[in-house]
C-alpha cells in the first residue's frame, strides 16, 4: 500500500504540472491506462492472500477514483484556459476603423452564361426558359428518342415518383418554344440539367445551352458558320480552329461533334454536338419538314467556362470557396 500511495503522490504531482490537454491524455495513459501504474496494482489482486483481497481491491479502487476525479478537474481547468486564450486571441477591437466593403464578384458560371447570351443576342437569337422537372414527352419522345432507345439508359436519368424526369438536357425547351410559334425561329435555351455522374470533370447537376434556328433554306453550311463564329467570339480568338466530326444523335440528321483546337494544351477538345433538326422533331414542333429546315447545337456551359478561365477541376465551381470565386470579376 505504501508503493500505491507513493505512485498516487507522484501522479498527482505530475498532474499539477501538466500545461496542455495533450500532456494530460498522456499522463492518463501512464497511470490508469491498460498498462498504467495504478492499473498494474489491480492486476496484482490475484497474488494477494484471499483474506486480504477485498480490502486491497477497495483501496486500489479508492485511489484510482481519486486520481480520475482530480484528472477530470484538471482537464476542466486546462479546457477553460485554452478557451480563454483562444477568445483573447480572436477578440475584436470594435473601436478600430472599418476595413471597407469589398466588391462582390459573379460566379464563373454566371459570367459564362452572360457572355454566351450576349454573343447570341448579337446574332439575333432570343432566350427560352422552362421547367427543370420535365415530362417524358418533352425530354425524350418529342426529341425522337423512343421508349426502348439506349440513350435513355446512357443518360443516367433522375426519375421522379410521378414518372417525370430531371431534364437531362435543355433540348426540351426548343420543342416547348417552337411548338407554338411559326418560323423563322432563332432561340437559345440555357439552364441547369441533371445526370448521374460525379468526378473532376462531371457533376450530377451542370449547365447546358441549346441553340435552334429554323427557317426556309437553312443548311449545314449555316450552322457551321454560326458555330465557328460563336466559338471565336467566346474565346476572343479570330484564328481559333473549329472542326466538325460525323456523329449520331436521335434528334438531328446529319449530326456532328464540334471540336476546337486549344493552343494551351495543343490538343483538339470536344465542346458540343450539333446537326440538322430531324424531320420527326420538326413534326413534334408542329412545323412542316417539307417547307422548313433547321439546325440545333448543344454544349456544356461549365466546360466552356473552364476552358475560358483555365479551371482544371469542375468541383471548384460548387465548393463555394471565396478565395477561388473572388478571382472572377465581371
Amino acid at each position: 500500500m505504501e508503493q500505491l500511495n507513493s505512485v498516487l503522490a507522484a501522479g498527482l504531482g505530475e498532474l499539477q504540472q501538466t500545461v496542455s490537454l495533450h500532456e494530460l491524455e498522456q499522463l492518463k495513459s501512464r497511470y490508469i491506462g491498460k498498462q498504467g501504474q495504478i492499473t498494474l496494482f489491480m492486476q496484482k489482486l490475484k497474488e494477494i492472500a484471499p483474506e486480504e483481497r477485498k480490502a486491497y481491491g477497495a483501496q486500489v479502487n479508492q485511489i484510482k477514483t481519486q486520481f480520475e476525479a482530480l484528472l477530470t478537474a484538471r482537464r476542466d481547468e486546462l479546457s477553460a484556459a485554452e478557451l480563454a486564450a483562444k477568445l483573447a486571441s480572436e477578440s475584436i477591437d470594435v473601436s478600430l476603423p472599418g476595413r471597407g466593403i469589398a466588391r462582390g464578384s459573379l460566379h464563373p458560371i454566371t459570367l459564362g452564361f452572360n457572355r454566351l447570351i450576349a454573343i447570341f443576342a448579337q446574332l439575333g437569337f432570343a432566350v427560352a426558359d422552362g421547367p427543370e422537372i420535365e415530362t417524358d414527352y418533352y425530354n425524350f419522345k418529342a426529341l425522337n428518342i423512343p421508349d426502348n432507345h439506349p440513350a435513355r439508359a446512357m443518360q443516367d436519368t433522375f426519375y421522379t415518383e410521378s414518372a417525370n424526369v430531371l431534364r437531362t438536357h435543355t433540348s426540351p425547351l426548343q420543342v416547348r418554344y417552337a411548338e407554338n410559334r411559326n418560323p423563322p425561329i432563332k432561340v437559345i435555351a440555357p439552364g441547369r440539367v441533371y445526370r448521374v455522374d460525379m468526378d473532376a470533370t462531371h457533376s450530377p447537376m451542370f449547365h447546358q445551352m441549346e441553340l435552334l434556328w429554323i427557317d426556309k433554306g437553312i443548311s449545314f453550311a449555316n450552322f457551321k458558320a454560326v458555330i465557328s463564329e460563336f466559338m471565336r467570339k467566346f474565346f476572343e480568338d479570330d484564328s481559333l480552329k473549329v472542326r466538325f466530326r460525323a456523329s449520331f444523335f436521335p434528334f438531328t440528321e446529319p449530326s456532328a461533334e464540334v471540336d476546337i483546337y486549344f493552343a494551351k494544351t495543343g490538343k483538339w477538345l470536344e465542346v458540343g454536338g450539333c446537326g440538322m433538326v430531324h424531320p420527326r422533331v420538326l413534326n413534334y414542333m408542329n412545323i412542316s419538314a417539307e417547307e422548313y429546315s433547321g439546325f440545333a447545337f448543344g454544349f456544356g456551359v461549365d466546360r466552356l467556362t473552364m476552358l475560358k478561365y483555365g479551371i482544371t477541376d469542375l468541383r471548384l465551381m460548387f465548393d463555394n470557396d471565396l478565395d477561388f470565386l473572388t478571382q472572377f470579376k465581371g
